[in-house]
């Protein structure tokens, strides 16, 4: 591996293995959030032999350091991208095809906070997505 890719990949756990960088670099490949599912197929297309478990394990770990994108979608499905933007944001999704835009919280930001003060909570986090069509997919 060279030292530009050994920097930009999250040091994960006590060692960074073939799997886990197998992992990060198809995450970085694709252009739309994806399942883990899709993300293990995608591995077995490119030959590298991954685990559908370690997949899971290392979307956990990547979640765990804010490394990557995470959308839980309304069917249960939890859903995937490398994290483009290292400042809190949320998405766009085109309920179609899957594109997304990184867009910022702007008022949301200031409304999550006044709703867990006006009940007493001390926010901790929040999860804001918009879904909807994207124009290509309105035509």
């Amino acid at each position: 591996m060279n030292r530009t890719m050994e920097h930009s990949v999250p040091k994960l756990g006590v060692r960074s293995t073939r799997q886990r960088t197998a992992v990060i670099a198809v995450l970085r490949d694709m252009d739309n959030f994806a399942s883990a599912k899709t993300i293990h197929q995608e591995l077995t297309n490119r030959d590298l032999k991954v685990g559908l478990t370690t997949v899971y394990r290392t979307l956990q770990s990547l979640t765990d350091v804010d490394a990557v994108d995470v959308l839980h979608m309304s069917n249960g499905e939890t859903l995937y991208r490398h994290c483009l933007n290292g400042d809190h944001h949320h998405h766009l999704v085109c309920t179609q095809c899957g594109r997304t835009v990184e867009i910022e919280g702007g008022p949301v930001e200031k409304w999550a906070k006044e709703v867990a003060k006006a009940h007493g909570f001390q926010l901790t986090g929040h999860d804001a997505e918009i879904y909807g069509l994207c124009a290509n997919c309105t035509v």
